[in-house]
């Protein structure tokens, strides 16, 4: 564990952070990765010797509006860069979660530390996750070695996904230095449909009518009675929400037209612009969930069988049209039992459970998993312990 003399390295440069790793790997030293630091509790690392800090990289390159690419070190805080691409009209298109509350962390996010764990918000039903959006990165993996995949336009990302395998790997494979994503105009207004005291089961069979509709809907989530009558929300029953983006003429016939289409699940109403945008961070942040607690599990499932698991292990809140479930529950093993049952997978965010906070692997996932590991980080020098399972998706 870490304690106040724990050495810090903050290097300024991508060869610094190269020559961090190198020596680290050659005296056998283990190191903590962190960027912002805001989600240092998540499958906490248990064995480092000293923390590697990206905060003082956290340039932006270069950025190119006309061309929707945006190139920078690591260490840039979010909410620079929501700012920057805002400017010109555009957005980052995976709507990337902070999550500061929900973790009661401090720090900024930054998006080398969201695109490690693969982040996505609720756009992620139509716009894809984080890593759709990563096109290419420098990297230093636990030998001390640089490496480059990807570039810096769609057409030139050819060979192995290396930026797909990153993406999600909680720097337990390298360390990144830069990075190039992909951003999209932002939309010009969006509207949200919401329709009022379904069950889960009917919800998600809502949200897959609305998903399946060509209504182009960017944002679907189910909020059970329990979890909404909760702060910020507060509501009488429960909500299921459809968001509609784009130009305003467009949004209005594409709500008309997807109102008429779920008028057999009762009552619809339609919130503005305004109240649409802080409605979707309450859902982007797990407002419901920022004050209990109670273990607090991320549950991925196809979102068919999504209800099933709210069923089986109690309150939760459902995004991604069902397929992401957020559940705060104490007994870990009903969770990833329900998970299981779904065809999905559990993961613990916040809180403490007699269990790994990655689901673990068996057999052949996880053999070819400990053979990525080898490949990248022989030694175990970056964030060791940290995926106890070394789960990469």
């Amino acid at each position: 564990m870490l304690d106040a003399k724990t050495r810090i390295h903050e290097p300024a440069s991508p060869e610094e952070v190269r020559e961090v790793i190198a020596e680290a790997a050659q005296v056998g030293r283990r190191l903590e990765v962190v960027g912002g630091g805001t989600k240092r509790s998540v499958g906490a690392v248990a064995r480092a010797d000293a923390v590697l800090s990206l905060a003082r990289l956290d340039a932006v390159l270069d950025y190119a509006p006309e061309e929707l690419v945006l190139t920078a070190r690591p260490g840039a805080r979010l909410k620079e860069l929501e700012k920057l691409v805002a400017s010109e009209g555009q957005m980052l298109p995976f709507e990337p979660p902070r999550l500061t509350r929900l973790l009661g962390a401090r720090g900024e996010p930054t998006l080398g530390g969201v695109l490690a764990a693969n982040l996505s918000g609720p756009r992620r039903v139509r716009a894809g996750a984080a890593r759709d959006h990563l096109l290419g990165f420098s990297a230093v993996n636990g030998r001390g070695e640089v490496f480059k995949a990807g570039g810096k336009v769609v057409k030139n990302v050819t060979g192995y996904d290396l930026s797909k395998l990153m993406a999600g790997s909680w720097g337990t494979l390298a360390v990144l230095t830069e990075v190039t994503i992909k951003v999209l105009p932002r939309p010009r207004t969006e509207l949200t449909l919401m329709l009022f005291g379904l069950d889960e089961q009917r919800a998600i069979q809502a949200m897959a009518a609305a998903l399946n509709a060509p209504a182009e809907v960017s944002g679907a989530a189910h909020i059970p009675a329990a979890v909404a009558a909760r702060a910020p929300l507060k509501a009488e029953m429960a909500v299921t929400a459809l968001r509609l983006e784009g130009f305003e003429a467009s949004v209005k016939a594409r709500a008309d037209s997807l109102a008429e289409r779920l008028r057999r699940f009762g009552r619809i109403d339609r919130i503005d612009a305004r109240h649409s945008r802080q409605f979707w961070t309450q859902v982007r942040e797990v407002e419901a969930f920022a004050g209990d607690a109670r273990p607090l599990w991320r549950i991925s499932a196809p979102p068919a069988a999504g209800w099933r698991i709210g069923e089986a292990v109690g309150e939760a809140l459902y995004d991604w049209g069902g397929g992401l479930v957020w559940a705060p529950w104490e007994d870990a093993a009903a969770v990833r039992a329900a998970a299981r049952a779904a065809s999905g997978h559990a993961m613990l965010w916040r809180g403490e459970a007699d269990a790994p906070a990655f689901e673990p692997l068996e057999g052949p996932l996880a053999a070819l998993t400990a053979r990525v590991k080898a490949a990248f980080d022989p030694d175990g020098v970056l964030n060791p312990g940290r995926l106890v399972a070394e789960v990469l998706r």
